[in-house]
């Protein structure tokens, strides 16, 4: 039987659990300004292929890091900021997405109980 890859979305919710959400939003950042071009303060598809290599991407063609670019550029610069960035790799992640939605949830839930009927 052959082992399945893991990819990015196996490993985020493990690491949110164990440093908690500030600590996972710090690493998020981290890993922002590991990708970002220093000039612009952006990520670049120049950056991104300068750096895929650290996310092991390097044999990712430049077709395939462009959809990357794509896929998280919200504002349609061609190029991600912090912000989409973290919003992209939370996207990416589906358990921790889930997660997100049960917080919601139960938030809400919550909240319509503690309200009491006008009439």
């Amino acid at each position: 039987m052959a082992e399945r890859a893991l990819e990015f979305e196996d490993f985020l919710p493990v690491i949110a659990e164990k440093i908690g959400e500030e600590g996972l939003i710090a690493e998020l950042c981290n890993g922002f300004r590991l990708l970002m071009d220093p000039a612009r303060g952006l990520i670049t598809f120049e950056s991104l292929k300068r750096n895929a290599e650290l996310l092991g991407l390097g044999g990712m063609r430049d077709d395939e890091l462009r959809g990357m670019l794509r896929e998280g550029d919200l504002d349609g610069d061609g190029a991600l900021s912090e912000m989409e960035f973290c919003v992209l790799m939370v996207r990416l992640s589906p358990e921790l997405m889930e997660e997100s939605r049960r917080w919601v949830d139960d938030t809400f839930r919550q909240a319509a109980g503690s309200f009491s009927p006008l009439f």
